[in-house]
């Protein structure tokens, strides 16, 4: 068997059958009525019904039960408000309130039911106890009678528990009450025979959704108690439905609605309002059968399964999308603009699951082709790198031997010796893992299986700071065999030779270019590739780095024409060197500047085999490097050629001098040859300070305190100070903890003290402040000196450069002092910045990150 065998395809049947399938699953569970509730409880929610203007209720709240004392009520009080509201001019007064049981004040009642012609009574279908059936819980006889109508309050809760409508006809067997609000609208519904059923059946007709207006409260209300205590009020209830019910909390049914939830239930009497609310303004909602929502769903199946297999799937998606919002605004229109409540989840359960399930089927189809072209690319070679696990250990030795050079070896086969030097089979340690090296001392060691045979592989390395590395590279190296199956099944399908060879190639062609650009991208020196008339047709990641264009904006240009816009010149122009490349067939080297970078370009020109294409390969290496080294070893002989040199030669002048007057040595000349000698000490001092500096690693790092530092550079400028009569003045005092080398960054501290002790009038002041900023420690050398001319600033930290004010003010220094604080400053990630101003002074900030930021605030 094949792991294709079974044939797959997009078409309407393999995309309608699975969906149907997968509908009918979802009907046996609650997931599409749940999605209907959700539907319309968002809809009606955001745009509830307004209240019909005559429709009132009369609340039997908290106040009036403190007022009138405990339940049951005289039936006298409830005859004094429908006297009340009759004088007001109520049209109909609805009692939500069950009259079941006889009382002594029942014809005072009756009397004033019959007096207000208009009063509707409630009855209930409940059992009287859990252990019998339904009944009908009817008012008393004599009340019944004197009633213009009777009304069923009983509501019925959702499957979520809602109470969201109400059957308008409702009773056992062929008696059928109406609800209470149809009673008080005087309206009439045909109601359905039943046929023969028994009289405890429960009959139910004609269900109605209601528009509530609102959460509870939402309808106008009054107090039981105001309305029996106060005089008529016909402004209120003049022809007006007054309902009469139990708002008190514990009191009274409660109904949970798409407005409150299970949080905030309605009373039942203000539900019978809405519900009488919405019928006058007929606006009652009818349920669409569910028939009807069925064949909605199918025929969206039938649509999408005949639409989308033609479709890509970008339109797909936009299809399935569609058809919900679609099937959501039918339902919106048909609720508001019909008052027909169409259960569309399952038609819009539909387009949700067509969309994966054609993109499965698609994802089915397209894995299967990759399988194929998987399969027949396997066939053919690939341009892959041979893994170190596939070799065999002589050559596994001998390529070590010429990557590492170790100083010694050993690989034997079982107990034979192959080859050995340096190492013997008594330096073999436990190997207990094949295919894991065991590091002793400086040898390593391995054991690898190859062909049912074990061998042992020994290396004794140099001792020297690259083995560690060395190790941790061989730990790596994935030598241990790993056994694939052979045999896999393959696919069995007719396929076009043509089409085989088409894709065959092209992969292979794929993985050639993805091989050589990766390679081009990994090279460390720059690369573009033209074509035969000199146009970029390739360049790696290093030319748009460096000449800071962008990669689209290369392809297609004319290499003559880049080269000109970075770096213009006229002898020879860069189109004679780019032209004579590819019409001589000869290569070339020039030198380069972009961006004031120093590069170096050699054009070799190019032709592909079993082609007439050529081109011109440019590689461009990046030596700015070294030329810096260049001009540092320039300026380093210039420096010993003139500055040291010329202290030297002053010196042993004066000692010839001194040598030809040996009786008259002046303390004058002995002054003179100490301050030359002094200076040729400072002279190297300060070039050796330098060249530590810029050998200094973070290998060499410690935590130190740098107020410490600060302090220890400020003790030993104090002397040079006082002689100035200059005042040092430290600020600060929290310790601030950084990772550096204390020793180097104490000089350089002490070269920027030095700088201004040296460059400030006598008399005045320096001063020192240590802070923090953020995540940095700071140290700002303010002094009341010169300052810095503007035009000085931007070179004031180059090696061997002096300012002119100072070399003309007699200050003669070396030029090294800023430069090797600005190699410290550098080597600890850290920043200087300069404020200087002609006659005011300068301020030289350092800036340094602290070992913890977090820590240092506390």
């Amino acid at each position: 068997m094949t792991r294709n065998w079974l044939p797959i395809k997009t078409t309407p049947w393999t995309l309608g059958l699975p969906l149907l399938t997968i509908l009918l699953l979802l009907q046996a569970t609650s997931i599409p009525q749940r999605l209907d509730f959700w539907l319309y409880d968002t809809l009606i929610t955001a745009n509830p019904l307004e209240a019909s203007d005559d429709v009132v209720l009369v609340a039997i709240d908290e106040q009036s039960m403190d007022r009138l004392g405990r339940w049951p009520w005289p039936r006298t009080t409830h005859a004094r408000l429908i006297e009340k509201l009759h004088q007001a001019g109520a049209k109909t007064i609805v009692f939500d309130i069950l009259f079941p049981e006889p009382s002594l004040d029942d014809p005072e009642l009756a009397s004033a039911i019959r007096n207000h012609g208009n009063v509707i009574l409630p009855l209930h279908l409940s059992p009287p106890t859990s252990n019998y059936l339904i009944s009908e819980q009817l008012p008393v006889a004599e009340l019944a009678d004197a009633a213009a109508a009777l009304g069923h309050a009983h509501v019925e809760l959702d499957e979520d528990g809602l109470a969201r409508g109400i059957y308008q006809l409702n009773g056992l067997g062929d008696q059928l009450w109406p609800s209470l609000a149809l009673a008080a609208s005087g309206k009439t519904l045909p109601a359905k025979k039943p046929g023969e059923i028994a009289p405890y059946t429960n009959v139910r007709q004609h269900y109605r959704a209601i528009p509530l207006a609102g959460g509870a409260g939402t309808l106008p209300s009054y107090s039981y108690t105001e309305i029996l205590e106060r005089p008529p009020a016909p402004e209120a209830f003049r022809d007006k439905t007054v309902f009469v019910g139990a708002t008190a909390p514990g009191f009274g049914d409660i109904l949970p609605t798409p407005f409150s939830g299970l949080n905030q239930p309605m009373p039942g009497v203000e539900f019978h309002a809405n519900n009488y609310s919405a019928l006058v303004q007929e606006e009652l909602i009818s349920k669409v059968s569910r028939s009807t929502a069925i064949g909605l769903a199918l025929f969206t199946i039938i649509v999408l399964a005949v639409a989308l297999p033609r479709m890509r799937p970008a339109r797909s998606m936009v299809l399935c999308l569609a058809c919900v919002v679609v099937l959501a605004l039918v339902h919106a229109l048909l609720l508001f603009y019909g008052r027909l409540w169409l259960p569309v989840s399952h038609a819009i359960i539909v387009p949700l699951l067509a969309l994966p399930v054609t993109s499965a089927l698609r994802l089915a189809m397209t894995n299967r082709f990759l399988n194929r072209q998987l399969d027949e690319l396997a066939r053919g070679p690939t341009m892959t790198l041979q893994e170190p696990s596939r070799r065999h250990p002589p050559q596994l030795l001998s390529h070590f031997q010429a990557l590492f050079q170790p100083e010694g070896w050993l690989l034997t086969e079982g107990d034979d010796v192959l080859t050995a030097s340096g190492l013997t089979e008594a330096d073999i340690p436990p190997l207990d893992k094949p295919g894991e090296w065991v590091h002793v001392g400086g040898q390593s060691w391995i054991s690898l299986t190859r062909g049912g045979h074990t061998y042992k592989l020994g290396l004794k390395l140099s001792n020297d700071l690259s083995r560690e590395a060395t190790q941790r590279y061989l730990r790596r190296l994935p030598l241990t065999a790993i056994n694939t199956p052979n045999g896999q099944p393959r696919p069995k399908e007719n396929i076009s030779a043509r089409i085989e060879r088409v894709r065959l190639a092209t992969e292979r062609m794929s993985q050639m270019q993805k091989f050589i650009r990766r390679s081009f991208e990994r090279m460390p020196d720059g690369i573009i590739v033209t074509d035969e008339l000199g146009v970029i047709r390739f360049a790696n990641g290093h030319i748009e780095e460096w000449f800071r264009e962008p990669m689209p904006s290369l392809n297609g240009l004319p290499l003559a024409r880049l080269l000109e816009g970075h770096d213009p010149r006229e002898t020879p122009p860069w189109h004679e060197t780019v032209s004579e490349t590819l019409t001589l067939a000869q290569s070339r080297t020039v030198d380069l500047r972009i961006h004031n970078k120093d590069f170096l370009i050699h054009f070799a020109p190019f032709s592909l085999p079993d082609s007439d294409q050529s081109g011109i390969i440019a590689n461009i290496s990046d030596i700015s490097e070294l030329r810096e080294q260049q001009r540092q070893h320039r300026e380093a002989i210039d420096f010993i050629s003139h500055d040291v040199r010329s202290p030297l030669v002053s010196q042993l002048a004066l000692i010839e001098q001194l040598k030809r007057n040996q009786g008259q040595v002046e303390p004058e000349q002995l002054d003179q040859l100490g301050r030359l000698a002094r200076r040729s000490y400072h002279l190297a001092e300060e070039f050796v300070q330098l060249a530590r500096a810029e050998q200094l690693t973070e290998t060499r790092f410690y935590e130190c305190e740098f107020l410490a530092i600060v302090e220890n550079a400020r003790d030993s400028v104090s002397e040079q100070a006082a002689e100035k009569g200059i005042q040092l003045i430290l600020q600060g005092t929290e310790d601030l903890w950084l990772k550096g080398n204390a020793e180097l960054l104490e000089r350089a501290v002490i070269n920027l003290l030095t700088n201004a002790v040296q460059y400030s009038p006598p008399q005045s002041t320096i001063n020192i402040q240590v802070y923090q900023a953020g995540h940095q420690a700071c140290l700002t050398v303010s002094d009341e000196g010169e300052g810095i001319a503007p035009e000085e600033l931007p070179h004031l930290f180059d090696r061997y450069r002096r300012q002119k004010s100072s070399e003309l003010s007699g200050n003669h220094g070396t030029g090294l002092g800023l430069s090797f604080v600005n190699v410290v400053v550098e080597k600890h990630r850290g920043e200087i910045h300069v404020q200087s101003r002609l006659g005011e002074g300068s301020a030289f900030t350092l800036k340094l990150p602290v070992t913890h930021p977090i820590r240092s605030f506390y």
